[in-house]
């Protein structure tokens, strides 16, 4: 096996019905960029799932074809359809498999709460969706943009989806590759 394929680190996001079209496409956006593999994954039983905003998106595969085994990280949009995540039985036994194994976890927006609520985040600092606070139970809430705690990555919401993103390259490929990404891209960052 060549050192790239050795090097590349595989991404795996999910979607339900009401995702938040902003907060997932920038994340797959942003890592495809850094060609970091990043597989679109339906949660609903079909390959087309429609977002909070009515912008149907196909996915690259169903949630009971895969095994995630090869992953480094899974990534939980948030929106409307953050319960719908929560109800899911097979995707909460992973997200714990991935947790025990010490594996990326990341959410945004409301999305974090499901970590919480599987309690997660007891003993970490994490942030997420204005007003959803009171379902995170984390040790610490904080109101950064971006949140690290370990192997749990949390964040805010759509106006926080750019800085969300290379947070994610940064962990999986480095911070020179995040900056050299966001300037790309022209993101400035302060």
């Amino acid at each position: 096996m060549k050192k790239s394929e050795l090097d590349t680190k595989k991404v795996y996001i999910f979607f339900a019905s009401n995702f938040e079209e902003i907060e997932a496409l920038t994340v797959v956006d942003i890592l495809r960029r850094s060609d970091i593999q990043i597989k679109t994954v339906s949660i609903t039983g079909a390959y087309d799932v429609k977002g909070a905003h009515d912008i149907l998106i196909h996915m690259d595969s169903l949630f009971d074809k895969n095994d995630f085994s090869d992953g480094d990280m899974l990534v939980l949009p948030g929106g409307p359809g953050t319960p719908n995540l929560e109800k899911h039985d097979g995707l909460k036994a992973l997200i714990q498999a991935y947790y025990e194994k010490k594996k990326w976890l990341a959410a945004i927006c409301a999305a974090p709460t499901v970590y919480g609520k599987m309690g997660l985040l007891k003993d970490k600092k994490a942030t997420c969706y204005p007003e959803m606070e009171k379902e995170l139970f984390c040790k610490k809430h904080l109101t950064d943009s971006v949140v690290v705690d370990g192997n749990i990555i949390t964040s805010r919401g759509i106006g926080t989806a750019i800085d969300f993103s290379l947070k994610l390259v940064e962990v999986l490929k480095g911070k020179k590759e995040a900056e050299l990404l966001a300037q790309s891209i022209v993101y400035e960052t302060n």
